[in-house]
């Protein structure tokens, strides 16, 4: 290209426009920055690049973007910037760009076949010292955090992770209805075993059962891929989900709804509590517990609304099951039950 580009502009131009050309365009290629995520290599116009960061792996978050001078004035072009690197949301590194053409665009580059990434170009990015001090902001969303600490909108498990009581739940202050029906979470890190659970529970769900376990909820469990309506026993659902996966649950309400009405969760499964873990997690736990009582105190309730819950992994749909709504809705619940497990939530999804 370079040989073509000589011939015909030193013919029509002349030889010094054709060199102030070359070194505009060696200017341009040297503010081409980028970062390989097999390696965490910098490189900057050259095909070798210098250590830069942690390696990445299936399901980390690598982003890139720039920091202007806010001091900088409008009529006065600034002559360079500020590119900084992160990895599953901590800036990582940075490094000056010159800025003399302008405007610098995203890319994304792949080397192997089969490699797949989902891209998000408009996202915006806040500070650590500035997320600091919006810490506790989505507390006022949630009405209960039993052995789950709340970081923004990261839920990390704090529990022993030793048996079956040692479950951390988390529940949302409001049931989903036809205006927000559908949540998410994202698997940060899995853990030790990624016990981890999303779905629906009544209000006064006990806080030391995962969901899906006891009457009066449903839910997806990733380490299994099993779906668990009102009992210990789960059926074959869908595939297992891992870091990176996004897990969401929402309701399909019928078009006639109005209110909540009190029912009972339809289940053939046996009323048994079997976990189906891992047979080095070990734990008991009393069949005749308070909220055994709770329920048999409702026997003869008559049956209320069916609704359809379904479950997505990755915006795509795993599946769906008929249930009737108990009194006062269905609140999105997340149980985790191995140390180190973390997600990030999203209450209120654009999508659903």
């Amino acid at each position: 290209m370079d040989g073509v580009l000589q011939r015909h502009t030193s013919r029509l131009y002349g030889r010094a426009l054709f060199e102030r050309l070359c070194e505009h365009m060696k200017q341009v290629r040297q503010e081409r920055v980028a970062i390989d995520g097999d390696l965490l290599s910098l490189y900057r116009d050259a095909p070798k690049g210098v250590a830069f960061g942690p390696m990445c792996e299936a399901g980390d978050h690598i982003g890139v973007g720039i920091k202007f001078d806010p001091t900088a004035s409008q009529n006065n072009k600034q002559n360079y910037c500020v590119v900084f690197f992160t990895n599953n949301g901590k800036e990582f590194g940075s490094t000056i760009c010159s800025n003399t053409t302008g405007a610098l665009y995203p890319a994304v580059g792949f080397h192997s076949t089969g490699e797949e990434v989902r891209l998000s170009l408009d996202m915006r990015w806040m500070p650590e010292e500035d997320m600091s001090m919006c810490i506790d902001s989505n507390e006022e969303e949630w009405s209960r955090l039993h052995d789950i600490k709340l970081n923004g909108a990261i839920l990390e498990y704090s529990g022993r992770g030793k048996g079956i009581i040692d479950v951390g739940l988390a529940q949302a202050k409001y049931p989903l209805d036809t205006t927000h029906h559908y949540f998410e979470i994202e698997i940060l890190d899995p853990g030790e075993h990624c016990y981890i659970a999303i779905g629906l529970a009544r209000k006064d769900y006990p806080k030391y059962r995962h969901p899906g376990w006891n009457k009066g909820s449903i839910a997806y469990h990733a380490d299994d891929g099993k779906i668990f309506v009102g009992s210990g026993v789960g059926d074959p659902f869908g595939p297992r989900c891992h870091k990176g996966d996004i897990m969401g649950c929402g309701i399909i309400f019928p078009r006639d709804f109005v209110s909540f009405y009190d029912c009972d969760l339809e289940s053939n499964a046996p009323s048994s509590v079997n976990l189906d873990l891992e047979e080095d997690f070990s734990g008991s736990y009393s069949g005749e517990s308070e909220d055994e009582e709770w329920w048999k105190e409702k026997e003869n309730i008559e049956t209320g609304v069916t609704i359809q819950v379904f479950f997505t992994r990755n915006g795509k749909t795993v599946g769906q099951k008929d249930v009737c709504i108990p009194k006062g809705g269905f609140y999105p619940t997340v149980g985790m039950l191995s140390s180190d497990e973390r997600v990030k939530v999203d209450l209120h999804p654009l999508t659903g």
